[in-house]
């Protein structure tokens, strides 16, 4: 089923009904490109036979031809074996040329997982274990690419649990993995994107009253993402877009009507050293249509 992607520019108003709107197939800049997005299942894009997989092929096919220097995903939901030959190859044919790296959870098969895709390749690779608690280290959750002038990385932050079983193993995920970026940072600038799986501030969901106690907007995950951009760091959307509302990256699945009535939050973030700040260009939040769940996001830089 055919599917026009297009991304949304942001306008001077505070207001995200004023967006503006462009066809990702028109769209083409000279700044490097980096593109992140929550996939929610490689194979179910590879197949595409449902309708919500041919909706997630045809994004998929829409950020092919925008080209990103660095495309960056999570929650592949790959085996433990990685990629199989089918997958290796339609990701060939859709990116020509370009390096994949893998990290599928090899604690829970099916699970999690990232992956990276790059033009360049890197100086080196690193799929880190950070001392995290419990299988959080086997669950494929970061890649980071070594570059001249810095590091690209993406990370999949466990979720708290719909009861937060997890809220006190995410918050010690969260201090480890702040840790492990602040190592990096000491070398050269980091560029670094992914599901964080928190909604920072109330503006970055819809229904803040109502989820100061949902995963992904307790006070205790808005505080460690708040200590993670406190080392350092800048939420780039926000950079460009200090006030606005009603601009998210997901929406529930359980609810039909999330993404119609706009019910969303912004759990998807593009996060650079600050003294990259000068080179930051745009930030974009790409419109799937009626796809609900995640929405690719993509960052600009000189």
């Amino acid at each position: 089923m055919p599917l026009l992607v297009i991304i949304i520019f942001i306008l001077p108003n505070n207001d995200s009904q004023t967006y503006a709107k462009m066809s990702l197939t028109t769209y083409r800049r000279k700044c490097m490109k980096f593109i992140s997005w929550n996939i929610d299942s490689i194979n179910a894009a590879v197949e595409h036979k449902s309708n919500r997989g041919e909706m997630t092929w045809a994004v998929l096919n829409e950020i092919s031809e925008i080209a990103p220097d660095v495309l960056s995903i999570q929650e592949t939901k790959l085996k433990a074996s990685g990629l199989t030959k089918k997958q290796l190859a339609t990701l060939n044919s859709l990116f020509p040329d370009y390096h994949i790296f893998v990290n599928p959870s090899t604690g829970r098969s099916g699970y999690s997982g990232t992956m990276m895709l790059s033009k360049v390749a890197p100086l080196n690779i690193d799929m880190p274990k950070i001392d995290a608690p419990g299988e959080m280290d086997l669950e494929g959750r970061i890649i980071t690419l070594e570059f001249p002038e810095f590091y690209v990385s993406t990370v999949y932050t466990p979720n708290s649990g719909s009861q937060l079983a997890r809220l006190n193993d995410r918050g010690a995920w969260d201090d480890a993995y702040r840790h492990y970026i602040q190592s990096l940072d000491q070398q050269k600038p980091v560029i670094f994107s992914g599901d964080f799986n928190v909604a920072h501030q109330e503006i970055d969901l819809k229904n803040p009253k109502s989820n100061r106690h949902s995963a992904g907007f307790t006070p205790e995950e808005r505080e460690k993402f708040t200590n993670l951009l406190d080392s350092g760091f800048t939420d780039t959307f926000r950079y460009f877009e200090p006030t606005l509302t009603g601009a998210y990256t997901w929406w529930a699945q359980i609810s039909k009507t999330s993404k119609i009535n706009n019910s969303g939050w912004r759990i998807d973030y593009y996060l650079t050293s600050e003294r990259l700040n000068e080179r930051l260009k745009a930030h974009h939040i790409l419109d799937t249509g009626a796809r609900q769940d995640h929405a690719p996001i993509m960052l600009e830089i000189d």
